[in-house]
């Protein structure tokens, strides 16, 4: 846990929201027990990858079972300290493509995502929360692209411009836009 919470206290917050959910991580939320698997019910740690094209104008995305929506790939830590590879190995798992390449040396963002009540395989999921580190990817469109059933029924390239209507769950909307966002500023900046 240590290397993830000087990778968080090292962590450039690029909004006021992330500035208050790197705070709460240091101040409270750092102490509690199991962070990094789901016995923590309220919070625990979850990774993602922020996939863009070569001319960023489009991002990878699933079609999520459970919320009915496009969403960025990710999942659990599971006991895993790697957050980076976490969000790798669910990057490969939920989309089927190999080749790709870290772009942003780091994290790339830091939240605190609310996550609500659902089911999941017939079990109630009470709310809880995600603490998630993002990582930012690009990779070729021409790769084939694979369902991971299980999880979600669709994987395309979305235009950045068509976003908002993809995402159908309102509340992740503005984290997506800052990504992009900042995605675009590291493209220009080099």
């Amino acid at each position: 846990m240590k290397r993830i919470i000087d990778a968080i206290t090292a962590y450039k917050p690029y909004t006021e929201q992330e500035a208050a959910d790197k705070k709460l991580f240091l101040d409270k939320l750092q102490f509690q027990d199991n962070l990094l698997t789901r016995e923590n019910q309220e919070y625990h740690f979850s990774s993602s990858a922020w996939v863009v094209n070569p001319t960023y104008d489009k991002v990878l995305m699933v079609y999520h079972n459970i919320y009915q929506s496009y969403s960025w790939t990710g999942g659990h830590a599971d006991g895993c300290e790697e957050l980076l590879t976490v969000a790798q190995k669910e990057l490969e798992e939920e989309t089927g493509i190999k080749e790709y390449q870290l772009i942003y040396d780091g994290l790339f963002a830091f939240d605190i995502l609310p996550v609500n009540a659902h089911y999941k395989k017939g079990q109630f999921i009470k709310a809880h929360h995600h603490i998630n580190t993002t990582y930012l990817f690009m990779a070729s469109e021409n790769q084939d692209l694979q369902v991971k059933a299980d999880e979600n029924s669709a994987v395309k390239w979305i235009e950045v411009a068509d976003l908002d209507q993809a995402v159908t769950e309102k509340e992740m909307r503005p984290y997506y836009h800052k990504l992009m966002e900042k995605a675009l500023i590291k493209r220009n900046n080099g």
